[in-house]
């Protein structure tokens, strides 16, 4: 069965960072675009940022753009978003998905993982 498990959330201080990761099993994620998408408290997810599948082209929504930072290790089937700068509105439930052949940002994903919370407080 195919699993994405998202890791790295954790409580942070404003101006803190922190990486995440999401780890497939059963998948290749070299081979497919894969998207972070973030569900602050109360609100509709939104997607943060997406990697493509075929030329690695990168994906940030307006409010990372500058902070976060999106990457692939193809050797350990992982995708990372490597974020700086934490603001208060990032805190939230943070997603990974995955769709095969994708390009960035999408409107469809074929896997998503569990999240994982991020809370940046001080």
């Amino acid at each position: 069965q195919v699993q994405l498990v998202e890791s790295g959330g954790a409580l942070v201080q404003p101006g803190g960072s922190l990486r995440l990761s999401c780890a497939a099993s059963r998948y290749t994620l070299e081979t497919a675009a894969v998207g972070w998408i973030h569900q602050a408290p109360g609100k509709e997810r939104e997607g943060v940022s997406c990697i493509s599948s075929r030329d690695g082209i990168t994906y940030y929504a307006d409010s990372v753009k500058g902070r976060f930072t999106i990457s692939r290790d193809n050797a350990k089937n992982t995708v990372y978003l490597q974020m700086s700068n934490l603001k208060p509105e990032d805190t939230g439930i943070y997603y990974c998905a995955a769709v095969g052949l994708g390009w960035c940002p999408s409107e469809r994903w074929d896997y998503w993982g569990q999240g994982t919370q991020v809370t940046v407080s001080s």
